[in-house]
């Protein structure tokens, strides 16, 4: 089964963080996606650009329209993803706990669906 983990991040956590401390989360980073890849369960993952780099689309009476920004209103932002595939949503919470993100705001476990939608 595959496992989206969302990491959500915001300008005030990014800011607190020492510099020694933006290379130790960078390095978790690192050795986290290294150990994934040697498992045979990275699938895919990425950081994501500053929110402020962010278009939202939306089409209303087939006329799309673009904003700047996120859509959501929040002080969190997606900041990057692992997509993992893995035995069970536990092993996916194992691995989501071990991102240093998590310490510092929130990391979202999500299962994927397949085309045949059952996972709903």
């Amino acid at each position: 089964m595959k496992y989206m983990l969302l990491i959500y991040s915001n300008p005030e956590s990014w800011a607190g963080l020492s510099a020694e401390q933006r290379e130790a989360l960078g390095r978790s980073h690192e050795e986290l996606s290294r150990e994934l890849t040697e498992q045979g369960l990275l699938v895919s993952s990425a950081g994501l650009a500053d929110p402020i780099t962010t278009r939202t689309v939306s089409v209303r009476d087939d006329i799309p329209t673009t904003t700047d920004g996120p859509y959501a209103e929040a002080k969190e932002h997606l900041a990057g993803f692992y997509l993992v595939e893995c035995e069970n949503i536990d092993q996916a919470i194992d691995y989501a706990a071990r991102m240093p993100d998590a310490k510092y705001v929130a990391v979202e476990v999500r299962p994927v669906m397949d085309s045949s939608g059952l996972e709903m």
